[in-house]
């Protein structure tokens, strides 16, 4: 049974008359007004530099901002230190600073000249805003500032291989490029899916300007996060005809409430959708191949996946027939020996009522009978000479990466994926890649990057033609493309290094950054060699369900392995689930994502979104919210039928129809959930 737990100086006149001579009694009188005249000067000075000092003192604060030559914090309206940031690369010489205005201006650091100056700024009553910028203006030496997150939880920054709610440092990392990476193949770098904004627990959030050569670094002994600007050693290149001197400039805001701070932020400074993807993408899965067969697939075997997914009574938003149906890595045609009549397979395909998407990605490889031809109309990332193309090697070869800033290469690449649709009536495409970890380390491309990131979003508007059933994995100021963004690849295994328990922090993660029509990748993992937990083909039995239950409240489930590789019993299961996602889950889901495109606001949401005054809400990674009014928390320990529930304060009925009002938070100990359930609570008016 599960338990319930209430959680002078003088001179000398001479005008021709003589003077008399001082006798000896008159000396010491003459004498101590002497010392009284220097007592009073010295009184006055010290005065002065007193009156001086305040008035620096009173320089030095602006709003809820204390400035010192090493640093600043900010207060909240209790009083309440919520930020601390140091200044690692120099110190302000505090005698060239002046208040103008809403603006504290200094000109000097103790290294030499530097453009510094912190902007107060307040968009609404309850929110205080700071533009902080530190440039140096006589030196290429870097700009670090250090922020303090002791007694408060960060939220944000980018998707990772090893994901946790709220952010979890550990160890010393030096700051490094904050660029978009492949974190399945780099397991240390930053994810494919990022942004530089972080939120906290506090209710402050910090947005690094998109000028900034931006490099991030964090020490857990200190408790700290370093922000640094540079150029050297660095993918990061300065405007041309601009010396490489650094700018380091970010918004600081302070809120009543993490939630209504987060909702500032998005409104201000994140660009929405403009559109809601096809609500068929929302209500019914997505089959892909990838899982599967990996690259062994061909005709006969996407017939028969199709075949069975009829056959076993499941529904379909598209097919995704994903590596490889081409000869060559670069190629748009079919590969005659794998598919050998491709357009009537399609137009079987379509009378059974399927759509189809194709994997597609920005390579070109040297052995494809395209590179020659991209090479000569100069349609690739060249080297930085410019002389030649860069050969980048990625998980399917070596090759060329077309320049994605050259409007010519957009258009070849645009152009083919247009053929395929034209010719086989393809729905859309799946846009693999696009990290700027396949970019080689110094680079040329035909319009200057500043930011290579910048890169990614290039590649990502790939998709606006295609964007009602489009599918990417990478994602640099790309909110606005109004498609599905999928997680990276994830593992067949339970934990937090893309395994199932790192569903839910990337979801969160994401969502956090703006990106709201989320994929959380295919239902078991992809089941790769050595990185399965099972019998090293299919995912374990019970890891598959625990996955396939949490994925039917996710915005989208996409299967590839499907689940009668399984037994009659995981079908069913399967079938109870995607049923109630179309009805349970769905409609909600569509709903919020018309709102999304006025208010940014996620979908997934965390607890913290609906209790903000709750320290547990902002620790908890294993639960979540669709909306605000239906809290879901799956199984995601192996062996195990029960699990703890935090149960926020309100009126709560659960799935098993037991109704809860409670006017604090409670936690529900050992809360039975069997194999073939997941938890959930709807909220009750």
């Amino acid at each position: 049974m599960y338990q319930v737990v209430p959680g002078g100086a003088g001179g000398t006149i001479t005008d021709g008359v003589p003077i008399k001579k001082m006798d000896k009694d008159s000396r010491p009188l003459v004498g101590a007004g002497v010392f009284g005249a220097i007592l009073v000067i010295a009184a006055v000075t010290a005065w002065c530099y007193y009156i001086a000092s305040l008035r620096k003192a009173d320089l030095l604060k602006t709003e809820l901002l204390d400035l010192n030559k090493d640093g600043f914090l900010i207060r909240n309206q209790a009083g309440g230190i919520v930020l601390k940031m140091g200044f690692r690369s120099g110190t302000l010489d505090l005698d060239s600073c002046s208040k103008e205005g809403v603006i504290l201006r200094c000109s000097r650091s103790f290294a030499g000249k530097v453009n510094f100056f912190i902007m107060t700024v307040k968009p609404k009553e309850t929110v205080m805003c700071y533009r902080v910028r530190w440039e140096e203006l006589e030196s290429e030496r870097p700009v670090e500032h250090a922020m303090s997150y002791n007694e408060s939880h960060w939220y944000g920054g980018a998707e990772t291989a090893v994901q946790h709610w709220p952010i979890a440092i550990s160890g010393q990392q030096a700051p490094k490029p904050f660029v978009t990476s492949d974190v399945y193949s780099n397991r240390h770098d930053f994810g494919g899916i990022l942004e530089r904004y972080w939120l906290s627990s506090n209710a402050t959030a910090i947005k690094i300007n998109d000028s900034v050569p931006f490099h991030l670094g964090w020490n857990d002994t200190e408790k700290t996060m370093y922000f640094q600007a540079r150029y050297q050693d660095s993918p990061y290149k300065p405007a041309p005809g601009r010396p490489p001197y650094a700018e380091l400039s970010y918004r600081v805001c302070v809120g009543p409430d993490v939630t209504s701070i987060h909702k500032v932020m998005v409104r201000r400074y994140f660009p929405k959708p403009n559109k809601v993807p096809a609500k068929e993408m929302f209500r019914h899965p997505i089959w892909s191949t990838w899982a599967l067969h990996k690259t062994d697939i061909n005709q006969e075997k996407l017939l028969t996946y199709a075949e069975n997914i009829r056959k076993y009574g499941f529904n379909c938003s598209h097919l995704e027939l994903d590596d490889r149906y081409t000869r060559q890595y670069g190629e748009f045609e079919f590969d005659t020996q794998k598919f050998p009549n491709a357009s009537a397979m399609f137009q079987k395909l379509k009378a059974d009522g399927f759509l189809v998407s194709l994997w597609t990605h920005p390579f070109v490889n040297y052995d494809s009978a395209n590179f020659g031809p991209c090479v000569q109309k100069g349609l690739f990332v060249m080297e930085p000479t410019g002389q030649l193309p860069a050969l980048v090697k990625w998980w399917n070869g070596i090759g060329g990466i077309l320049d994605f800033t050259n409007p010519e290469a957009r258009n070849w690449f645009t152009s083919h994926l247009r053929s395929l649709r034209h010719t086989y009536g393809i729905s859309s495409f799946k846009l693999d890649a696009g990290e700027t970890s396949y970019l080689p380390w110094q680079f040329r491309t035909r319009v200057h990057l500043p930011d290579p990131s910048t890169f990614t979003r290039r590649y990502t508007e790939m998709a606006i033609p295609f964007n009602e059933r489009a599918e990417l994995r990478s994602g640099y100021s790309s909110q606005n493309i109004s498609c599905f963004f999928r997680l990276i690849d994830r593992d067949s295994v339970w934990g937090y290094e893309l395994g199932l328990k790192s569903l839910i922090p990337t979801v969160l993660t994401i969502s956090i950054l703006g990106y709201q029509f989320i994929l959380p990748d295919m239902i078991g993992g992809n089941a790769y060699a050595n990185r399965t937990d099972g019998n090293g083909k299919l995912p374990d039995r019970e890891l598959y369900i625990r996955w396939l239950e949490l994925s039917a409240f996710m915005p989208s489930m996409q299967f590839s392995i499907p689940p009668w590789e399984y037994d009659d019993e995981v079908v069913a299961i399967a079938q109870r689930f995607t049923e109630l996602h179309e009805t349970l889950v769905a409609p909600r889901v569509i709903e919020l994502a018309g709102e999304v495109l006025d208010t940014g606001d996620p979908i997934i949401r965390p607890l913290w979104w609906i209790a903000t005054s709750d320290e547990t809400a902002y620790r908890v990674d294993s639960q979540f919210l669709i909306g605000d009014d239906l809290m879901v928390a799956p199984v995601l320990e192996p062996g195990k039928q029960e699990r703890d529930i935090y149960l926020p304060a309100g009126r709560w009925k659960s799935y098993k129809g037991e109704r809860f009002d409670n006017k604090e938070p409670i936690h529900l100990t050992d809360y039975p959930v069997d194999l073939d359930e997941i938890a959930y609570f709807e909220w009750v008016q």
